[in-house]
């Protein structure tokens, strides 16, 4: 058995045991990985939230499916965003456009806000105002690497591309977002 330091069983454990039928380790892969996941698919598919849910359900159908085809030997969240990153791309190539839809609504009025929390909330509008401009590759890297909170190698087997290339794009998806975000700078702040 396969456990982590904590003595819980990891994730690749709980996929052995979806493979026999076993709801409650597919509730566990779900708990671990649903927010996150759907926060991916928010985010890679125009900020749609129902579209998120539906693709959500959607993968971890796609998990029992192909519960055989899991081998136990590679990281599961690798496997697990690599489904989630075919998903997209298929989804992508469905869509004749990227923007079906306008601007998410704002998660709190901004009369409700102190002036730390505005502030933060306008860096988090001008930051998904960055994203939006960006290339679709971008910003699924941007998501995969920021969000997710996978590392090198985990983007790098989902991508099926060298670290070193992971490294050069998020390098430069750094450069861009800078430029974009150029008023948040430390030293373009105010006195």
């Amino acid at each position: 058995m396969f456990f982590d330091r904590t003595g819980k069983k990891t994730d690749e454990e709980l996929m052995l045991q979806v493979h026999r039928g076993d709801e409650r380790a597919l509730t566990a892969l779900y708990e671990r990985y649903g927010t996150r996941l759907l926060r991916y698919f928010y985010r890679m598919l125009w900020k749609d939230r129902d579209r998120a849910q539906d693709f959500l359900h959607d993968l971890f159908v796609k998990v029992i499916e192909n519960a055989t085809r899991f081998q136990p030997e590679r990281k599961f969240s690798t496997w697990l965003y690599s489904i989630a990153h075919n998903m997209c791309k298929n989804e992508y190539r469905k869509q004749a456009f990227r923007k079906a839809h306008g601007p998410a609504p704002p998660d709190e009025s901004v009369e409700n806000l102190g002036y730390a929390a505005l502030q933060d909330q306008q860096f988090k509008d001008a930051l998904d105002g960055a994203l939006e401009k960006l290339e679709e590759a971008d910003k699924h890297l941007f998501t995969l690497r920021y969000e997710a909170e996978l590392n090198l190698e985990e983007i790098a087997a989902i991508l099926e591309c060298p670290e070193g290339t992971v490294k050069s794009r998020l390098f430069y998806l750094k450069k861009k977002l800078a430029g974009y975000l150029g008023a948040y700078h430390p030293e373009n702040a105010m006195p």
